[in-house]
């Protein structure tokens, strides 16, 4: 399944969703979702963005794809995503969890690890990448 990330930084900050839902259900990760039928990838990741947390934003640019493969308790595969990620500019709004968001806030680069939080695989290596993209783009 294809899927998008809305990537937004704000001052130096990275937004991160807890999500409801599996895959990786309590864990922290970028707000997205599916793509709907005719829905471009920016369209797509601007919607998740909106509903997941309420914030208006641009979309800057498609920065990344990574594979998310969830396996079941017998270890077969059950879900296999593909997470494109858009870099996305802060229009307006403050997180406020909505849709399958548990909880939506901003979060310092530095606590940004497994170590601090629990995160979704490879979402310290995308936001990273964002904020070295932002700070050479749009900075």
């Amino acid at each position: 399944m294809v899927a998008t990330t809305a990537v937004l930084l704000k001052n130096g900050k990275v937004l991160l969703v807890r999500r409801s839902n599996p895959p990786d259900a309590g864990r922290w990760g970028f707000p997205g979702g599916k793509i709907e039928r005719g829905e471009t990838i920016e369209e797509a990741a601007l919607r998740e963005l909106y509903e997941e947390t309420h914030i208006t934003a641009n979309a800057h640019r498609v920065f990344n794809a990574v594979d998310v493969l969830d396996f079941d308790k017998r270890g077969e595969l059950e879900y296999h995503f593909v997470l494109v990620a858009v870099l996305c500019i802060w229009i307006s709004g403050e997180p406020l969890a909505g849709d399958d968001a548990l909880d939506a806030c901003f979060f310092n680069m530095d606590d940004v690890s497994e170590k601090n939080l629990a995160i979704s695989l490879d979402v310290e290596k995308v936001a990273r990448q964002a904020m070295v993209i932002y700070e050479n783009e749009l900075a």
